[in-house]
């Protein structure tokens, strides 16, 4: 089997002997590569939505972050209409500054694809890798609403220029549909400013294109949204792809296979 028909199929045998290698040179007290992961959620949820993934990683030895974005989450007493893409992009660069991170496999779910691109632009320099976990992908001076599936764009629009919100979509749309873990998504997710979706993101300089990218698409249920994505990144030998058969909320439906992927990335 070749490596775009293995990478097709959303196997992750390759990337599971990379959890259980990794685990192995833990035990062992050292051997394999110890990178710094940050996890950067997408609209509406929050640092919370690792619980299930971030422990994996770590068993794994590496130190994670899971930095909850400004007016979202446990922040969302922070949140204002100047609330921006801007703003979220900041608060990941801090992160990687103030913790004084290098070699970081950063990894965005979702909206968090227009956050890690910014990120990955403007300090490439601090980064291994990126890992787009069913996210956006953006182009220069593109903003996340272009990209939404065409049926919720327009009252996206409507909603978010009346009142400076969204609403969260409903936790089944984002193929949580277990009861347990949909009442918890449910009650967790917080409105998202608009102006995180409305602002262009301006590259300064490649958008992180230089860097090993890997793209993991959702595909069951798909929202809409990130086909497009994975039309354009399925055959293209310079991303590492993935197909899981879950749906777009996959940290909490597949934790074990986003570790597993994520560690491959490393």
């Amino acid at each position: 089997m070749g490596r775009r028909a293995f990478l097709r199929t959303g196997m992750v045998g390759a990337a599971a002997a990379a959890i259980s290698s990794s685990q192995t040179a833990v035990a062992q007290g050292g051997g394999g590569s110890k990178a710094p992961i940050v996890l950067v959620h997408g609209a509406w949820h929050g640092g919370w939505c690792w619980k299930r993934v971030a422990p994996r990683l770590r068993a794994a030895g590496h130190d994670v972050f899971t930095p909850t974005l400004t007016g979202v989450g446990e922040r969302v007493h922070l949140a204002g209409l100047g609330v921006n893409l801007d703003t979220h992009i900041t608060d990941v660069l801090n992160v990687l500054e103030v913790e004084e991170l290098a070699d970081v496999v950063l990894v965005g779910h979702s909206y968090a694809g227009m956050v890690v691109t910014g990120v990955a632009d403007r300090a490439g320099g601090k980064l291994r890798s990126l890992v787009y976990l069913d996210a956006f992908v953006p182009g220069d001076g593109r903003k996340l609403i272009d990209y939404v599936a065409v049926e919720r764009r327009g009252g996206m629009i409507q909603a978010g220029e009346t009142s400076g919100y969204l609403d969260p979509l409903p936790a089944k749309l984002l193929g949580v549909t277990e009861p347990a873990d949909h009442e918890w998504v449910t009650r967790r997710m917080t409105r998202q400013p608009y102006a995180t979706f409305s602002q262009p993101l301006r590259f300064e300089n490649d958008g992180g294109a230089r860097l090993p990218r890997t793209y993991v698409y959702c595909s069951n249920p798909p929202t809409g949204s990130f086909d497009q994505f994975a039309m354009r990144f399925r055959s293209d030998p310079t991303w590492r792809f993935y197909e899981l058969k879950t749906g777009h909320d996959c940290m909490i439906t597949e934790p074990e296979a986003v570790a597993r992927i994520v560690l491959e990335a490393v």
